[in-house]
């Protein structure tokens, strides 16, 4: 790749950055915000916890469907509540902190690279977060990996200001007060960020970032810098944010299963025997390590493709940096007593150094554990930032400097492969819309195939369901992306020689491919979300077709149909649903009477107030022996049903209030 003409006023260029990358964000985040609604499982479930917390202003133990929920630490439900308080009980509420968290963490990214690199680099990386597919895919629910991330960002990069305080830039007074005012900061900006990890995500925090800081430290030889970080005080910071949640949650949250309360479930069982795979219950995946590793090419991609270069300029800057210290300032090979003594000298590292050090014994720490860990494709989120932005500094350099044969074949390869993947997707897209063509069925759920691959719990399990006739459900979103992946690689090879233009490209033909992506997630919405369901229940009491005493049960885990008692807004009844989740909050004694058997729902059905009971597609089957003809169906959506158990009737009034 040819040196590219960089901009020389940074004052220029950094609004034009700035506003690309808000141009993105917005087009990739913000416009879907509103739609689809929350999903089953653990979007609508987490939602739960945050809407109970709104209205209990119980801060303390979550709630979900009225049950203790002890799994999580609170912060991200914080942040929902107060979302939730101040927009509405909506789902563009709850996904709008997602949203800004994608945002602050492309900016810390830029704001990081421009001090390590240079601000082209600082650009790439905050557009390669935005327009991957794993940062895409892993905020389209309501999980707290987002956050995380940035919050471990924060620390990494404020410990290493902290480290690095004697490189501040600028004349001897600037310099005194950057470091003596601002720069004392940086380390308990660190000890904080570090605390709000903790209550983000748990104990896997400081372990990852201590980890990280004794390794770093030993490999640069500046464990005498390590004051710097002021350990002691930033220490007892670090307590005094995390620890009052852990302590009033045990001290309100005693009396579980066999005597375990708090302490024991989220310690223990959360944590160490979630890392054994011998947590209770057992509702987890662990990918085989080799495999694991292997799916970030899908997580950041299309930028993967270009790893090989990436690697390839890295190891070229290695050998020239080496040769350069053989090196006189005469340019003649330094004698060999020389290079021993040079050798046996601490080795200067500069910020770019320390950082590319940092970030990669981060990425390091974080693969490793979760390679042995139970685990989840979107645990490892944290890594994108740092492998993006080693990324984007290869990339950057190459433009700076003439490469190499390989490292020019090496980018070839890339755009190649974007091309080759590109055309075949879209052909792939473009078959089943024409084979599609005359299928006139709208509900994607009656379409699919249902091979329920690996239970649903991978990230892209529902993917394996497409057929042929599903693509008439997803007509505009295939279009869109077949003309993007056909339009979109083909220039970016013909302007792969000038490298700002086709990354640009590249990042545009992604971010219209994940546009295109959302809009197939809101086809996919009576299949995934239950709130069509939730609808219909309220135009029924609405309509005084039913009473509000009416009894809304869920048949099997409460993560069937999560979104239910989100939309309804109180809680429901699970019927054979004392598992996952709801496991453990079930054993205290104050626990509210939300279980039923299977024996119990059918001695029940058709007496006392009237059932509407949710039947998620697995368990229609199950549920037809069990009911038999008394179970009369109000509406079917994708498999599932809403029965009750008597016709709705405008009998069914709403009582009057004593004493009207």
């Amino acid at each position: 790749m040819p040196p590219a003409a960089l901009p020389n006023s940074p004052r220029r260029t950094i609004p034009a950055h700035i506003a690309i990358l808000l141009l993105f964000w917005l087009a990739i985040f913000c416009a879907s915000l509103t739609q689809p609604p929350l999903l089953d499982d653990a979007d609508a479930t987490h939602a739960q916890a945050a809407q109970a917390m709104l209205h209990t202003h119980d801060f303390v133990t979550l709630h979900v469907d009225g049950m203790r929920y002890l799994e999580k630490p609170p912060l991200p439900y914080w942040l929902a509540a107060a979302s939730l308080h101040i927009f509405g009980e909506t789902a563009f509420a709850i996904h709008l902190p997602l949203a800004l968290t994608v945002l602050a963490l492309a900016f810390l990214g830029y704001l990081w690279a421009s001090r390590a690199f240079t601000p082209r680099t600082a650009f790439y990386t905050a557009l390669f977060l935005l327009t991957s597919l794993g940062t895409f895919l892993f905020t389209r629910v309501f999980i707290p990996d987002a956050l995380l991330s940035l919050l471990l960002a924060l620390t990494l990069y404020t410990f290493l200001r902290a480290l690095d305080q004697t490189n501040t830039p600028g004349g001897p007074f600037m310099r005194r007060i950057l470091a003596h005012e601002w720069g004392a900061l940086y380390p308990y900006l660190g000890w904080t960020a570090l605390a709000l990890a903790v209550l983000t995500k748990g104990l896997v925090a400081p372990l990852f970032i201590f980890t990280t800081l004794i390794l770093y430290l030993s490999l640069t030889g500046d464990k005498r810098r390590l004051y710097r970080l002021r350990p002691f005080s930033g220490f007892l910071l670090f307590l005094a944010i995390a620890a009052p949640w852990h302590i009033l949650a045990g001290l309100r949250n005693k009396g579980g299963a066999n005597g375990h309360g708090f302490f024991w479930f989220y310690f223990v069982n959360e944590h160490v025997l979630r890392f054994l795979g011998r947590r209770i219950p057992a509702d987890y995946n662990k990918l085989p390590a080799t495999l694991y590793w292997t799916l970030h090419l899908v997580w950041l991609f299309p930028w993967s493709l270009f790893a090989p270069a990436a690697i390839l300029i890295a190891l070229r800057i290695r050998r020239q940096r080496t040769a350069a210290r053989d090196l006189d300032a005469t340019g003649q090979l330094r004698s060999r007593l020389d290079l021993i003594q040079r050798k046996n000298q601490p080795t200067e590292h500069t910020f770019t150094t320390r950082t590319i050090l940092l970030l990669a014994t981060f990425s390091a720490i974080v693969l490793l554990f979760f390679a042995f860990s139970t685990n989840q494709e979107y645990y490892t989120f944290p890594v994108y930032l740092p492998f993006l932005m080693l990324l984007a500094a290869a990339i950057a350099h190459s433009e700076t400097t003439p490469p190499t044969s390989f490292i020019r074949y090496a980018f070839t390869f890339a755009y190649a492969a974007f091309v080759v993947i590109g055309l075949a997707a879209a052909l792939i897209l473009t078959r089943g819309l024409w084979l599609s063509r005359h299928v006139n069925n709208a509900d994607i759920g009656d379409l699919l195939a249902h091979r329920d691959v690996a239970n649903y719990t991978l990230s892209l399990s529902h993917f394996f369901d497409l057929t042929t006739s599903s693509f008439a459900a997803l007509r505009l979103p295939a279009a869109v992306a077949a003309i993007a992946l056909t339009l979109g690689p083909i220039l970016t090879f013909l302007l792969r020689k000038r490298s700002f233009a086709s990354i640009l490209t590249i990042a545009t033909t992604s971010a219209t491919f994940l546009i295109a992506a959302h809009i197939a997630l809101i086809r996919f919405a009576p299949m995934l979300s239950s709130k069509n369901f939730a609808d219909t229940i309220q135009t029924l009491e609405r309509t005084h077709q039913i009473s509000p005493d009416t009894q809304v049960l869920i048949y099997g885990d409460q993560a069937f149909g999560s979104s239910l008692p989100f939309y309804l807004d109180r809680p429901v009844l699970l019927v054979d649903g004392r598992s996952t989740s709801m496991l453990f909050g079930s054993t205290f004694p104050d626990a509210p009477p939300i279980f039923l058997t299977p024996n119990q729902l059918a001695a029940q059905w058709g007496t006392g107030p009237r059932k509407l009971l949710f039947v998620p597609l697995d368990q229609r089957s199950t549920v037809t022996r069990l009911l038999g003809p008394r179970a009369i169906t109000l509406s079917e959506s994708s498999g599932k049903a809403l029965l009750t158990d008597r016709p709705p009737t405008t009998v069914d009034t709403i009582p009057e209030s004593p004493g009207r």
